[in-house]
């Protein structure tokens, strides 16, 4: 009997996750240019083949069964490496190097990644490069699904995907910061009653850097102030800081650079007060023969090294 994927083609797997996300047959055909009845008897046929149900029919539609959602996840990450694969070939058609996606979140955003990927694109010079800050609950199934190669951010405690791997690159406390106007940004020490006088912008519930937050203020014996401003954008987060009283929180690697060119200040609190998270690069196991992928790992843990050059630069 032959094996049932050497019957699927690309516009099965197209087929799949158009029901997937329409839950509906006709919409589907439609947006495929094929007819209802074909469609629904290429799906019948698909789990005879299988020996499992897909996909069970409800009020509103049809809707993946746990087997469908298990095939539909594979799926989605084939059409990620596709994706990827052509937006390589299309960067090699150019003339270039090839295409890497590297994702940030706002713990690396200021200062490991830009860093590392000023220190590729000298060595690589033709290689297109393409960044995407986010945080790493979303970054994490992107680069498991191929629509990222590399994502760096503070280290998650919950079980890696097994087709990842990952790495350290430094441990980092979490600052208090503050636009160059603020009342305390000229202050020579700053205790928790100063911190709340004030309004906050923190990230988002979940992400690290909040998690990290979260733990510093209990330890002190605080909670997290009422009312806050969530925001998950490192540059939305300067210009509020520097148009307005709020006191927000940040990498210390991140916050001493940005406090260098002139852009925050840092808040003079005892490092006991911050919390220490670890922060890490992760990837996928078979991407790592792709010579831009590997050099870009190379990269990140030259910028993450303290003592190099670039993290020196302006001291």
């Amino acid at each position: 009997m032959m094996d049932w994927t050497h019957r699927l083609r690309l516009r099965h797997l197209q087929m799949l996750l158009s029901v997937a996300q329409t839950g509906n047959l006709s919409q589907s055909a439609e947006a495929l240019n094929t007819t209802q009845p074909a469609l629904s008897k290429w799906i019948k046929d698909l789990e005879a083949d299988i020996g499992l149900p897909l996909f069970e029919r409800h009020a509103r539609g049809l809707r993946p069964t746990p087997y469908g959602e298990a095939l539909i996840d594979h799926v989605r990450r084939i059409e990620g490496h596709l994706d990827s694969a052509r937006d390589d070939m299309a960067a090699l058609r150019e003339g270039g190097s090839g295409l890497i996606a590297i994702g940030t979140s706002g713990v690396s955003a200021g200062d490991t990644v830009p860093l590392a990927v000023a220190s590729f694109v000298r060595q690589m010079p033709r290689a297109q490069v393409r960044l995407v800050e986010s945080t790493m609950n979303l970054m994490m199934p992107q680069l498991v699904r191929g629509e990222l190669d590399i994502v760096v951010g503070r280290a998650a405690s919950a079980q890696l995907d097994a087709t990842l791997a990952t790495e350290t690159l430094y441990r980092d406390p979490v600052n208090f910061v503050v636009g160059l106007g603020h009342p305390l940004a000229q202050r020579h020490s700053v205790d928790w009653s100063d911190l709340f006088e004030y309004p906050w912008i923190v990230w988002p519930s979940g992400t690290p850097i909040r998690t990290a937050l979260e733990s510093a203020l209990a330890a002190a014996g605080h909670g997290m102030p009422r009312h806050c401003v969530e925001s998950n954008s490192s540059t939305l987060n300067v210009t509020l800081l520097n148009n307005s009283t709020l006191i927000g929180a940040a990498s210390h690697r991140a916050a001493v650079r940005l406090e260098r060119i002139n852009v925050l200040r840092v808040l003079a609190m005892p490092m006991s007060l911050g919390s220490s998270g670890a922060v890490a690069m992760y990837w996928r196991r078979d991407s790592v023969g792709r010579q831009a992928v590997a050099l870009a790992l190379d990269c990140l843990r030259e910028s993450a090294n303290p003592d190099s050059e670039p993290y020196s630069m302006g001291s």
